[in-house]
């Protein structure tokens, strides 16, 4: 899932990493220690842990109580910008599967214990599914009395109809998982099916809903990991009642414990509890607080230097994809009071530098710019050893079949780049004083990387042109094939724990359209073919071990994507936000359980 970190990028999805991780707020040193207590990659690994299916007893509410939590109060919560989806079925980033946690509900969804430990349950289904036919059919049964903020009953039409409507034409920047393994690979799925707005369902054969409560999915190949599909926001219900298509990204309507009260685009969001929410229907999500009210426009400094104060109203403020900024990183680690409102996380994500290979075509000019990045520089700019570090692979140390040995282009000798290598490839391609377009995000973090990977660049003897585009439409910006950029960062980050979810949707040449997480537009037939032949793997092992030798192949053979840095995420709240806790689901802070201690 793509990364809407700093508000530079939109994961993941919204990404899933299973699996222990000390979640409580972290202890510091004192007295200006500038020892590192940052994660490190054993914990990345032991969130790689599979994922438990729950029962119908454990998809049953109310959520078990956060001690000490208290209900009333509003929290206030710090945004870099807006959020650039509303729509579940466009919502692939990580701000937006926060947001999506407080007023959406999907069929599953992930219940999260102390050690960080993910069970999918069911969410508005009775359990996170029955399977059968070898995995190739899945029945869903919807709880009673469910109901959207207007008091509109929720059906099984309401599930068809958010399904079909992912196949509308105007359903652009959201996962596809779901609609692929419906009707077809890569992009093919939407001439299986026109979309709703041509007055057909999708055929029986397909998705069946026999009766108001039941919900049936057939698909051409065995599914076994659809009950963490599920839990994506971006297959959250839109009711049918309900639904404005195109506008619906302007005023959705809520399921969950919140809904939206008033939106100014770009400057502020109001949250008030939606009184049609059950908590008995909800095995996972609180409602202590009376709303939220999220304002947008807080950088990294500025939400770090407000909350670390921590005077006035900012005692019940907090970050949602905000992290503490790089330049009062040793502010807060070296203050034992403010450690204990942080919370520390291992996170999915590899930031990795695109090339378009659709204007970048040589492999040596590939290479060399690969050798040159200074990704020790480039990572520390972004919360230091708290934020990230340097990455050696394309998979991230959290995705099962990780190898930390796997290093092609010596990160670990060269952290900050090779200089004298990568101009040798210069000069051997005849690339001197070539020009490229470098895009980058308008914030503060982004900014300074920019500079940072311009100019070794240009110390290899290119001539890098400077683009810089609006953070919050970043994805759809660069997520056209005619983008007219040579160069530009993402994030990624498994959207649960396996490189299923990685693989697919960024190297598959059949998935190349606009919205699409191809980035770099490789269309290999080796790597497509692998792709596809993996993907019918079931043997879990297996799988594993054939993702990781691709990985080897599309880095080594084809070289799409420069991998710069691993992402940590590190937190700051303010005194009287209780409840908080890293989140291995949402891979920043948990916010179904907040509340406000007084």
């Amino acid at each position: 899932m793509s990364i809407f970190r700093n508000r530079a990028a939109s994961a993941a999805i919204v990404a899933v990493a299973a699996g222990a991780l000390t979640l409580t707020a972290c202890g510091g040193g004192g007295g200006g220690s500038s020892k590192d207590n940052s994660k490190t990659k054993d914990d990345a690994k032991a969130q790689s842990k599979p994922v438990q299916i729950g029962d119908a007893k454990a998809s049953t509410g109310p959520a078990p109580e956060v001690p000490g939590a208290k209900p009333g109060g509003v929290a206030t919560v710090y945004q870099e910008a807006d959020f650039s989806h509303l729509d579940p079925g466009q919502i692939y980033v990580s701000d937006g599967k926060l947001l999506s946690r407080l007023i959406f509900r999907g069929l599953t969804q992930y219940d999260e214990d102390d050690q960080g430990n993910l069970t999918v349950v069911g969410d508005l289904a009775t359990d996170a599914g029955k399977v059968s036919d070898g995995g190739k059919t899945w029945t869903y049964t919807l709880k009673d009395n469910l109901k959207d903020a207007n008091g509109n009953p929720i059906n099984s039409a309401d599930i068809r109809h958010t399904v079909e409507r992912l196949y509308a034409s105007y359903i652009t920047d959201g996962p596809t998982y779901l609609q692929q393994a419906l009707s077809g690979a890569g992009t093919t799925y939407r001439k299986a099916y026109p979309g709703p707005d041509k007055g057909k369902h999708l055929p029986k054969t397909v998705l069946d809903t026999p009766d108001d409560k039941t919900i049936v999915f057939h698909f051409k190949e065995a599914q076994v990991d659809l009950p963490q599909m599920l839990t994506m926001p971006g297959y959250s219900v839109v009711p049918e009642e309900t639904d404005t298509k195109e506008k619906y990204d302007n005023a959705p309507v809520a399921l969950g414990p919140y809904k939206i009260a008033d939106f100014k685009p770009g400057k502020s969001m109001k949250l008030v509890k939606n009184d049609q929410w059950d908590a008995k229907s909800d095995s996972v999500r609180h409602q202590y607080v009376d709303g939220f009210d999220i304002e947008m426009n807080h950088d990294d400094e500025d939400q770090t230097k407000t909350l670390l104060a921590d005077q006035g109203s900012a005692k019940n403020a907090m970050m949602f994809t905000g992290q503490v900024a790089t330049t009062q990183l040793q502010q807060v680690v070296g203050n034992k009071a403010a450690m204990k409102r942080t919370i520390q996380g291992y996170a999915p994500y590899v930031w990795q530098l695109n090339f378009n290979l659709d204007r970048v075509k040589d492999k040596k000019l590939r290479d060399a710019i690969t050798l040159a990045l200074p990704s020790a520089s480039v990572f520390k700019a972004d919360g230091g050893a708290y934020g990230g570090e340097v990455a050696n692979s394309l998979m991230s140390p959290t995705t099962p079949g990780y190898d930390e040995a796997f290093d092609p282009f010596n990160r670990k000798g060269k952290p900050n780049g090779d200089i004298e290598a990568a101009k040798k490839l210069i000069k051997e391609g005849g690339f001197e004083g070539k020009k490229l377009v470098y895009a980058y995000g308008n914030t503060p973090v982004r900014q300074q990387q920019a500079v940072l990977i311009a100019t070794a660049l240009e110390k290899i003897g290119l001539d890098i042109q400077k683009k810089e585009i609006d953070s919050a439409t970043w994805y759809e910006q660069v997520g056209k094939v005619k983008n007219g950029y040579d160069l530009y960062m993402t994030g990624w980050g498994q959207d649960w724990p396996s490189a299923s979810t990685v693989f697919p949707p960024l190297y598959d040449g059949k998935q190349i359209q606009d919205g699409a997480s191809n980035y770099s537009h490789i269309n290999d037939p080796k790597v497509n073919s692998e792709i596809e032949r993996i993907a019918k793997i079931t043997d879990t092992t297996e799988a594993t071990k054939a993702w990781a030798e691709l990985n080897e192949y599309i880095s080594k053979e084809v070289n799409p994507a420069a991998p710069i840095y691993y992402t940590k995420v590190f937190q700051i709240f303010g005194s009287n936000i209780g409840g908080i806790r890293y989140s291995s689901d949402s891979s920043y802070v948990d916010v179904t359980r907040v509340f406000l201690k007084k």
